[in-house]
């Protein structure tokens, strides 16, 4: 009897398993497929050189994490069938310790957080690595509640005419790159932290109020495929934090140096200096004391 609804366990149980796969697969629509086969990663990702070495390494601990989960199910599972209970009368044998098994259960978690760790270092530094001469740079202002991109010919260089795009709390802004040249990003904002993330681009970098010139925290990319993507905060940085959206459009070199010929062509998108904080980004960096909690004056 007992073996008996120990099979008919067994027959519920995989019915069970069979019925959540086919519903659950047939709930993954397209872009949720393309998901799986990224790794959990955004469909369009890596849009960029540097996020392949971030993708790689997201997708070497997967590998890992799932070849250390089969080893530990597998190793449950033949304990609990190599030294179960085969009669009423039999207890099996009962082990206190297994110095041998403890010595590798406490060697092995320490070699994964040391290959991990060094792995994680490499990519760190090809993430960071600070390119000598950017082809582009783009003076990033997040800000209570919304971004602005200047973009200027020079980071090196703040003078002349600097063509921009702000958004506002209506108005989602557009960031556009170039494709195949390196665009360089300083970060800026006038409030509190944000956090400035493009999901394709599988890096993102806080914002952090009071830094100023090249103490701000920057880095650079260099986008590999033409395309659209989204980009968001992702630091809690307030009431209207889920405001804080942008699209970014990447194009080849003519289009975008048609797109930013048109943009330096209009009065309302140049400024004689970056906009680096306050309403729209029109002030300098920093409240000060007429200004409103929200960033913009009153």
């Amino acid at each position: 009897m007992g073996l008996q609804m120990t099979r008919r366990a067994r027959r519920t149980a995989l019915g069970a398993l069979v019925g959540a796969s086919f519903l659950l697969l047939g709930a993954c629509d397209p872009e949720t497929e393309k998901q799986f086969h990224h790794w959990a990663m955004p469909s369009n990702s890596p849009g960029t050189v540097q996020g392949q070495d971030i993708f790689e390494l997201w997708k070497g601990a997967w590998i890992a994490a799932l070849i250390t989960g089969g080893i530990t199910w597998a190793l449950i599972f033949y304990a609990s069938w190599r030294f179960r209970r085969r009669s009423d009368d039999e207890i099996p044998v009962q082990t206190r310790y297994n110095l041998p098994l403890e010595i590798f259960y406490t060697i092995a978690p320490i070699m994964m957080v040391i290959v991990f760790f060094a792995h994680t270092v490499r990519v760190q530094e090809a993430v960071l690595n600070e390119t000598p001469a950017p082809d582009n740079c783009v003076q990033v202002v997040g800000q209570q509640w919304s971004w602005t991109f200047n973009y200027n010919e020079s980071c090196d260089n703040d003078n002349g005419p600097v063509a921009y795009t702000a958004g506002t709390g209506s108005q989602i802004p557009t960031l556009v790159l170039e494709e195949g040249k390196t665009t360089e990003f300083k970060l800026s904002s006038p409030d509190v932290i944000h956090s400035f993330w493009i999901t394709g681009f599988l890096m993102k970098m806080d914002i952090i109020p009071g830094q100023t010139g090249d103490d701000r925290n920057h880095f650079s990319v260099t986008p590999n495929k033409v395309g659209d993507y989204r980009g968001k905060c992702t630091e809690l940085c307030g009431v209207y934090h889920s405001r804080m959206l942008f699209n970014v459009k990447v194009m080849d070199s003519a289009d975008y140096d048609a797109y930013m010929a048109k943009l330096k062509a209009d009065p309302e998108h140049v400024s004689d200096h970056p906009l680096l904080g306050g309403s729209h980004a029109s002030t300098t960096a920093g409240l000060s004391a007429d200004e409103t909690e929200t960033g913009g004056n009153k």
